[in-house]
């Protein structure tokens, strides 16, 4: 990857470290589930003109879109009003890739290897040294909510594997669609009518620049240049530079904000860093029974990864038309077991990215 691709990479992850600040920002006039409607809103109401909606059911696209924009984000922005520091947010929410991966070896029978169970023993220590430390203004409500918005992601994830074949711009887009109305209707009954009306009322430059952030930079621009990387490298490569979004987001936490970094917050954030990047450094997770052929493969396996190359046939020798000589029993079935492995649930999720 050339180094102005490598910048790319970082500046997509600083820019989505920095997200978690100006969300903390946009909180400070605008109720949390109104911002995240907003936010939504101003992604998929105008662009949906512009992107055609991606080739997968609509209840697919509803599914994501509540799981993702609804619960995910829902509980997220409200575990940061309700007392979950900016920084430790960005670092606690990393949590999505261990879960996905229970949630894999549960649904997909993806098995994970010794390391991937060493990676998500390490993060979730993490997590609890978070919880007992309770240091720089964590609540356990905000706490239990944002732990709960990791978990949501990973069902996320796992929707999203069912649509990989789906251009990811498109999809953020189409899915944008689902979350505003729900998101706006739970703001009413849990913020109250005046609440809401008077956050739209006297929506002041701070708060409408934290909206567009959040939207057009946050999720339009880093999604786009994200999924770019994704499409010209090897998934597992542009991955890695996922994990610098902690880092960055308890940097500008402390640096904007002056949310305390302390030894215990370092070292909750390299556990969950370190965790993470174990459990998702290993792709070769398969499922328990047997193969399954390329036409009825679940969407978990390489088989439906836009970046896979496993759906080209060889050629027949020599180039002839005449249909292949029979192949040998013993011969099938090296071929069978020798099949490309699936991918982990884990590994090149589009979802699995940014906030």
């Amino acid at each position: 990857m050339p180094l102005r691709h490598r910048l790319l990479a970082v500046a997509v992850a600083a820019t989505w470290g920095l997200n978690f600040v100006v969300i903390e920002v946009g909180l400070e006039e605008v109720p949390p589930l109104l911002l995240c409607a907003l936010r939504f809103a101003l992604v998929g109401v105008p662009l949906a003109f512009f992107f055609k909606r991606p080739p997968i059911p609509w209840r697919l696209i509803a599914g994501i879109g509540v799981a993702l924009g609804v619960v995910k984000f829902g509980l997220l922005f409200t575990s940061m009003d309700v007392g979950m520091p900016a920084g430790l947010a960005s670092v606690v929410l990393q949590a999505q890739a261990p879960f996905t991966l229970l949630l894999a070896a549960a649904v997909l029978r993806e098995t994970p290897s010794r390391g991937q169970l060493i990676g998500l023993g390490c993060a979730l220590a993490g997590i609890g040294v978070i919880a007992a430390s309770r240091e720089g203004g964590v609540t356990a409500a905000g706490l239990s909510m944002c732990v709960a918005a990791a978990a949501a992601w990973a069902v996320a994830n796992l929707m999203m594997k069912r649509s990989s074949a789906a251009d990811p711009l498109a999809l953020m887009v189409w899915i944008s669609l689902i979350p505003p109305l729900p998101l706006l209707a739970l703001s009413l009954l849990v913020d109250g009518p005046h609440a809401v009306g008077d956050a739209l009322a006297h929506l002041d430059l701070k708060s409408i620049s934290a909206i567009a952030y959040i939207a057009f930079l946050s999720t339009l621009g880093g999604f786009a240049a994200w999924s770019w990387l994704m499409r010209a490298y090897p998934a597992g490569q542009v991955a890695s530079f996922a994990l610098l979004v902690p880092p960055f987001g308890l940097a500008f936490g402390a640096l904007l904000l002056g949310e305390p970094v302390g030894p215990q917050q370092l070292l909750a954030a390299a556990l969950v860093v370190a965790g993470v990047a174990q459990a998702t450094r290993s792709s070769s997770a398969r499922p328990v029974g047997p193969s399954t052929p390329p036409s009825v493969a679940p969407s978990g396996s390489s088989y439906s990864s836009p970046l896979s190359t496993s759906r080209q046939r060889p050629a027949t020798e020599g180039g002839s038309s005449q249909p292949p000589a029979p192949v040998a029993p013993s011969r099938i079935a090296t071929t069978t077991s020798t099949a490309s492995p699936r991918t982990n649930a884990t590994a090149s999720s589009p979802a699995g990215t940014g906030t």
